[in-house]
């Protein structure tokens, strides 16, 4: 209990430290600032959105921006962290906005209940993983998803240099984003600065537009010159990408992120269970699969993954995709759907993957929820078993019923209000069992498994069934919405 403990104080501790950092020391001693473990590792970008916090945050509590008090909690300080959530969403609630605008709606009921912009505006809005994630745990994630949201908008919207603009921004405030980049990239460059397809949908080189070209490139280079201008010109460029890439910590997060790596971990344990008892290995190295803080990592029988070996499988899984939009472009709706299967991508294969991750692929994928029916059944079968994914970030009992009942009511408006856009059932039998599956591992794990004598001796039992029965739901949704995006279409292309 005192390791979940400390680890739910994590994220409130780290931005409490980052806001001392850059309200107390000089820009060139921010990266090289290491009082607490909880050093600064995310861009430029946002340790300016955290100096700009600092400074309000010394009306509510001086001492919280000293960088010794670590661990500092006063009232005052989970006040000012909490309304700092809190306001920020509005960045949040303005995406959620312009993504209504940008929804197409065919004729059809006049009831506002059912109207696509309304579904989309609820799924949004009242996120279960988003809800848990930012407001009762500790993150700013609703403030980086608008961001996200409100360049995808512009996309749709046409406005292409804005939502470039808007990403080069994200990027340079939390690098996880590095992962969709190739999405933007492809999008851009083949949609954007080149106008004119051959008759065959294969591009047409001489229509590319330098002036697009170089407009795009100027945003891009900007945006990343005014982030790391300063720390490039003090020579501590170096300093800060070992920063952002801390490649010692272990394969998995504290908890397994339902992702490939939790299924090879399962398989690696078994292997190593089955062969000891048949005397078919001995001496075995001890595995260490789940190590949240930095350390080093590896298998008991089958081969230990290394970061360069994450990068590989990520980039690899995300090559189809992306030649996908270059060789058939499908509109800014193409784009978002290659976004998706990026960011799922890199949650299935990438190195100290968190839980939290998978929104970044739900709240954009229910953009597509509402104006399709097969992305209405993956949305549903991803955000379940994405959003249940997250339960061990709130352990305690006193939050139970919170959690319990918060996703019971988003599920059900999801699974009722896109029934009725849809008008029928959008999964069959085998995904609604599955589905009804989960409810099985929330009761064995949290009501059976607690009176059986191994609770003590094996108390991470539980996490471990949660992750792996998840990761196959997950693994079943990227499938589907891979598939999706290689599938042939007649449709032509838009800008």
């Amino acid at each position: 209990m005192l390791f979940f403990l400390f680890l739910l104080k994590i994220d409130f501790e780290v931005h409490r430290n980052w806001l001392a950092i850059t309200h107390s020391l000089p820009v060139s001693k921010w990266y090289h600032e290491s009082t607490s473990e909880w050093t600064l590792d995310y861009p430029p970008l946002f340790a300016w959105f955290e100096y700009g916090l600092s400074h309000v945050a010394q009306h509510f509590d001086k001492k919280m921006l000293v960088v010794q008090n670590l661990g500092y909690a006063s009232p005052a300080t989970v006040l000012f962290q909490r309304l700092s959530v809190i306001a920020t969403d509005v960045v949040f609630i303005y995406a959620v906005r312009e993504c209504c605008r940008s929804v197409r709606e065919e004729k059809g009921s006049k009831d506002l209940l059912v109207r696509p912009y309304f579904i989309l505006a609820a799924l949004l809005l009242w996120n279960y993983g988003l809800l848990i994630v930012d407001h009762i745990h500790f993150q700013y994630n609703g403030f980086l998803c608008g961001i996200l949201l409100l360049s995808v908008a512009r996309h749709l919207q046409g406005r292409h240099l804005e939502g470039a603009f808007l990403f080069a921004v994200l990027l340079n405030l939390k690098h996880i984003y590095l992962y969709i980049a190739p999405a933007y990239g492809i999008f851009l460059l083949r949609s954007y600065c080149f106008t004119k397809d051959n008759t065959d949908g294969s591009v047409r080189w001489s229509s590319l537009s330098l002036v697009r070209l170089i407009a795009l490139g100027s945003i891009v280079i900007s945006v990343c010159a005014l982030s790391f201008g300063p720390f490039i010109a003090m020579g501590q460029l170096p300093q800060v990408l070992s920063r952002l890439f801390p490649f010692k910590r272990g394969l998995c997060h504290a908890y397994w992120a339902p992702n490939i790596w939790a299924l090879y971990n399962v398989v690696d344990k078994a292997l190593s269970v089955l062969g000891l008892r048949l005397k078919l290995l001995a001496n075995l190295p001890k595995a260490s699969m789940t190590g949240g803080l930095v350390q080093e990592f590896q298998h008991s029988v089958l081969p230990s993954v290394s970061p360069s070996a994450t990068l590989i499988c990520t980039l690899v899984s995300i090559l189809p995709a992306v030649l996908s939009i270059w060789r058939c472009p499908r509109g800014a709706r193409g784009f978002l759907r290659c976004l998706v299967v990026c960011a799922l991508c890199s949650f299935m294969f990438g190195w100290h993957v968190h839980e939290k991750a998978i929104l970044m692929a739900i709240l954009p994928l229910s953009v597509l929820a509402v104006e399709s029916r097969e992305d209405a059944g993956i949305f549903l079968m991803l955000a379940t078993t994405g959003h249940y994914s997250l339960f061990p970030l709130l352990f305690t009992a006193t939050e139970m019923p919170t959690k319990v009942l918060l996703i019971l009511l988003f599920t059900l408006y999801s699974f009722t209000s896109l029934k009725k856009l849809f008008r029928g059932f959008l999964l069959n039998t085998l995904e609604v069992t599955y589905l009804l599956g989960l409810i099985a591992v929330e009761i064995i794990c949290e009501v059976v498994y607690p009176l059986l004598p191994w609770k003590q001796t094996l108390p991470f039992v539980t996490l471990l069934a949660k992750s792996v029965y998840c990761s196959l739901g997950v693994s079943y949704s990227f499938i589907r919405l891979y598939l999706s995006i290689l599938r042939p279409t007649d449709k032509p292309k838009e800008l």
